[in-house]
């Protein structure tokens, strides 16, 4: 088996910007804005935004001139702000329009976003589909072709549900619609690929939003092909909805070495920051022991030894604070995002868990002797009593950060 820390499937690299995707590097964190492009400062404060929580790819819509016009300011005034994090363009049904008349846009993307059944009707599909391809080839850019089964190639389908209408024994339908995802991305790289765009240009996702659909069809594409493919379970939804779906699919995926980059789509609470598919898209991989992007904080779920909320509140208190750390960390301690620590509520786990974190504090559970002793790499260092155990705690934190890494 393939070491945890990279992909497991020996697909096709693609460099996008300064990112490189498939073969042997690690599963790449996407996401996308959800600003109108044409607003350039919204845009920049939400690209940037979801780039310090770690999305090391942003899509960006450009359905519109005004939001073609855009890209290139918006890509300017990320580089002023230090932040290099490649812009990928979203384009449906006049993007071949938009990439022609703003070659700027075109050429300040890092990556085109496709979608083959939103390029073109009938005879103009084709045209339309070879003008994009085109455009890519000009301007050295890698392509996603990113099919989505809510906006399936009908002519695809049409061809499809016919030939299984001849068979003797024909597929269910809900097969046939698989199969027919699953061949628009392939016929579509391979048209690509004729009209001259390389097959390390080329990435591949099929969205579904049910979660054994997904599943099936990856499998079934991994199998067919050695493109890099992206991950996401389309429309996940709300809350834990999406939350859990998203993970029960990509999980499966990745665990099988399927998939190269992930995005999970929430839709986000009211008010709520877009960085949250972020966060949830590292710590599925980190969970997997795939990658390591933060510090981990191990809890327990409490329990009638722990009637009170200290111990959550103090958890949520250091993850949070870890969080806040890493952008500054990441740059002084390298390696620092591998760090666990423990924050436990009673003795009958306490002790224990805290011996196996780098870090770790047991607090007292319900009628226990007030102290709370502190671990580190598996030995008891100190033991912390008073109203300031939460400020001690955390200071404690920040030194080992500072002598270990």
């Amino acid at each position: 088996m393939a070491k945890l820390t990279t992909n497991q499937t020996s697909t096709i690299p693609v460099k996008v910007g300064n990112i490189l995707i498939g073969g042997d590097s690690p599963v790449i964190v996407q996401s996308m804005t959800n600003t109108d492009t044409a607003d350039v400062e919204k845009t920049v404060a939400q690209v940037k935004q979801l780039a310090a929580a770690g999305s090391e790819l942003v899509r960006i819509t450009v359905n519109s001139e005004e939001a073609a016009a855009a890209v290139p300011i918006i890509r300017e005034k990320l580089d002023q702000l230090g932040c290099d994090v490649p812009l990928v363009g979203d384009f449906h049904f006049n993007g071949h329009k938009l990439l022609a008349k703003y070659p700027a846009c075109a050429k300040a993307l890092a990556k085109y976003r496709i979608n083959p059944g939103n390029v073109g009707r009938g005879k103009k599909r084709d045209l339309q589909f070879t003008q994009m391809i085109e455009f890519a080839r000009q301007y050295n850019k890698p392509v996603r072709i990113g099919v989505n089964w809510g906006s399936l190639d009908q002519t695809v389908l049409a061809r499809l549900l016919d030939e299984n209408a001849k068979l003797p024994s024909p597929l269910d339908v809900k097969e046939v619609m698989r199969e027919a995802v699953i061949v628009s991305a392939l016929e579509s790289a391979e048209k690509a690929e004729q009209i001259g765009l390389p097959a390390d240009h080329i990435i591949l996702s099929c969205k579904m939003s049910d979660v054994q659909d997904l599943i099936a069809v990856y499998q079934s594409l991994a199998e067919r092909s050695k493109y890099a493919l992206h991950l996401g379970l389309t429309e996940a939804g709300m809350g834990s909805k999406g939350i859990v779906g998203s993970t029960a699919a990509l999980a499966v995926l990745l665990q099988q070495g399927i998939g190269d980059t992930i995005r999970i789509s929430l839709t986000p609470e009211p008010g709520a920051p877009r960085t949250e598919e972020v966060i949830v898209a590292q710590e599925i991989l980190q969970t997997m022991g795939f990658r390591s992007f933060t510090p981990m904080v191990i809890a327990c779920p409490g329990c009638g030894r722990t009637t009170s909320d200290y111990f959550q509140k103090l958890a949520q208190q250091i993850q949070s604070y870890l969080r806040k750390m890493m952008p500054v960390w990441r740059k002084e301690y390298p390696g620092v995002e591998t760090m666990q620590v423990a924050v436990m509520g009673c003795v009958v786990n306490g002790p224990g868990e805290s011996k196996h974190a780098n870090i770790g504090i047991s607090l007292p559970g319900t009628g226990e002797v007030p102290v709370a002793p502190i671990y580190e790499d598996g030995k008891k260092t100190v033991t912390l009593k008073g109203d300031h155990i939460a400020e001690e705690f955390q200071d404690l934190v920040d030194k080992y950060v500072q002598s270990h890494y």
